[in-house]
């Protein structure tokens, strides 16, 4: 892997890693992909999801969410009760919730602010076939074409 893309990964990783609360809720520091690779196998902590979802704004609402992390509202609302947060994540779960911060990390990068991100995600897009990005991630295929799509709009590749 070239050095550049690499560093890129790298930023993405703690970028992710921030937005579901670093190394206070997920208790232990991520610097690469494959740190991140076994914090998932271990099951992401409860409160990861639940800090991640405080910070959200435009996409707090019930669909966007249940989009974003493939959880109900209700599923999360229960995974907030004492005895559920203690239990980490589905390995399923994790990789979504990974996933979904990984985006909205790479988003705020491109877009200058979460803000923008979030409203970015929830808004159809030219270079996605007018497919909102926030309903793409229902899928791994899905996510890989947002993925993609923020790598051309950082560096200035419209189509």
């Amino acid at each position: 892997m070239n050095v550049a893309i690499s560093a890129h990964k790298g930023d993405v990783t703690r970028r992710a890693a921030e937005l579901l609360g670093g190394v206070r809720v997920l208790h232990r520091g991520l610097n690469s992909p494959l740190d991140a690779h076994q914090l998932l196998s271990d099951g992401l902590p409860a409160a990861a999801l639940i800090h991640l979802v405080g910070r959200l704004g435009v996409l707090r609402n019930k669909e966007s969410l249940e989009k974003a992390v493939g959880m109900s509202l209700r599923t999360l609302q229960r995974r907030q009760e004492p005895a559920a947060s203690a239990r980490p994540l589905s390995l399923e779960q994790s990789a979504r919730t990974w996933k979904f911060a990984e985006i909205l990390a790479e988003a705020t990068q491109v877009f200058g602010s979460q803000q923008e991100a979030e409203a970015w995600m929830e808004r159809p897009a030219i270079g996605l076939e007018q497919h909102r990005p926030i309903d793409l991630l229902t899928t791994p295929a899905g996510a890989a074409l947002v993925e993609d799509f923020l790598r051309r709009l950082e560096f200035g590749v419209y189509t």
